[in-house]
């Protein structure tokens, strides 16, 4: 019996310090350790936090497309929608277009100007012949006063040559205006004016215009009374007929019949063609062709 008791005894004790063991292992969780710290809670708030950051991390660990997982995914088919074309670059493309179309209509509206006020003379006159490819034929003749002059003596002044005889009626009424013209273009020294006569002799031609003008004559006269000149060379039959020849020897106009050489259009066309004036227009037998009809159109008055 006693050692019964006593092998109870000894359990009861052993029972009891399993019991106080427990109990102690419960304060050391959250309890303090030797260097006063707390511990228990406190580490496991640690180890929350630790956790914590793990999941933050691998919540932005890039996926294996390299991008986020949730944005990764692929929206359904039906939800996609075509990028559009941002406004901005549209509406500047469209204003440059605007403006170019702008300064297109400006240069050739600007051109077509130019154009018609350089051709205004040339369409207002309605010349018999009008054009840009003809050289003047080259001549020398004998003056009144029986001096030789050529037309190369001519060369850098604007010419305006009159064919002319005493036997021509319209010839003579159109004389006072070829002197009246002279007399305008006189200031503009690279401009001449010279006058053909096919009568027998320099007496003839210079008593007429005397009698005409009531003055010597204002301009240059050369007697041609073999018509090797206005005949063969020009081919001229009817007079008056006056030709208007440019500085470098090209035959810019040509007159039949008698002008009012000393209006204002005269003028004009001969300071255009003194100054380089280049006109397209062309004529032939006193009617505008090609593109000069649509240009003179309305200018020369039908």
């Amino acid at each position: 019996m006693a050692g019964s008791q006593k092998n109870e005894d000894t359990e009861a004790e052993e029972n009891a310090d399993e019991e106080r063991s427990k109990e102690t292992g419960k304060e050391d969780e959250t309890g303090e350790d030797e260097s006063g710290e707390p511990i228990g809670e406190e580490r496991s708030e640690r180890r929350g936090s630790r956790a914590a950051r793990d999941e933050a991390r691998a919540k932005s660990k890039p996926t294996r497309a390299g991008r986020d997982p949730e944005r990764g995914a692929k929206k359904p088919r039906e939800e996609r929608t075509e990028p559009s074309l941002p406004l901005g670059p549209v509406a500047h493309l469209a204003f440059v277009v605007a403006a170019a179309i702008g300064v297109y209509s400006f240069v050739s509206v600007a051109k077509e100007g130019e154009l018609r006020r350089r051709c205004t003379p040339t369409c207002i006159l309605r010349p018999n012949y009008a054009g840009y490819e003809k050289k003047v034929p080259s001549f020398t003749l004998k003056d009144t006063r029986g001096h030789d002059v050529s037309l190369d003596s001519y060369r850098g002044k604007v010419v305006v040559l009159n064919f002319w005889t005493k036997t021509c009626q319209p010839c003579m009424e159109e004389m006072p205006e070829i002197a009246d013209l002279s007399r305008i273009l006189r200031p503009m020294k690279d401009v001449a004016v010279v006058t053909i006569s096919t009568d027998e002799t320099a007496e003839e031609a210079t008593s007429t215009l005397k009698a005409i003008l009531k003055e010597e004559a204002p301009f240059a006269v050369l007697m041609d009374p073999e018509l090797t000149v206005v005949r063969d060379r020009f081919g001229t039959s009817l007079y008056p007929e006056t030709w208007i020849i440019d500085k470098d020897g090209v035959i810019r106009a040509r007159f039949d019949g008698a002008r009012e050489w000393s209006n204002a259009t005269v003028v004009e066309l001969v300071n255009q063609i003194r100054g380089g004036g280049y006109c397209p227009a062309q004529a032939r037998d006193g009617k505008f062709v090609g593109d000069s009809v649509r240009l003179c159109d309305g200018m020369s008055g039908g």
